[in-house]
């Protein structure tokens, strides 16, 4: 099964730094691509991870919920940047071309 979003993706890049609530998502995420998610499109994205085990909730002592990547999402993130490497490559030499 592949992402099919970016927000998935954006989300699991987030977390392979380590566990963090989403509006520190929203920041991290925003620092590394200029990006900003809308919480609907975070929480959205977020539930769909959870679901596929790719992401999990920690424990919280405040309302704040943190999340982790799984080994599965990690994974599954590495196969997603795999595949971009050939992509990029690819775009890169075609612009050279052009």
């Amino acid at each position: 099964m592949a992402i099919r979003d970016d927000a998935a993706l954006l989300i699991l890049t987030s977390l392979a730094g380590g566990p963090k609530h989403g509006y520190v998502m929203i920041e991290d995420i925003a620092s590394i691509t200029g990006v900003r998610l809308g919480p609907g499109t975070l929480y959205g994205a977020i539930s769909r991870l959870e679901a596929e085990g790719m992401i999990q909730a920690l424990e919280s002592d405040d309302r704040r919920r943190p999340y982790q990547i799984t080994e599965r999402g990690r994974r599954r993130l590495e196969t997603e940047i795999g595949g971009m490497k050939g992509l990029v490559a690819t775009g890169l030499r075609r612009l050279k071309r052009a």
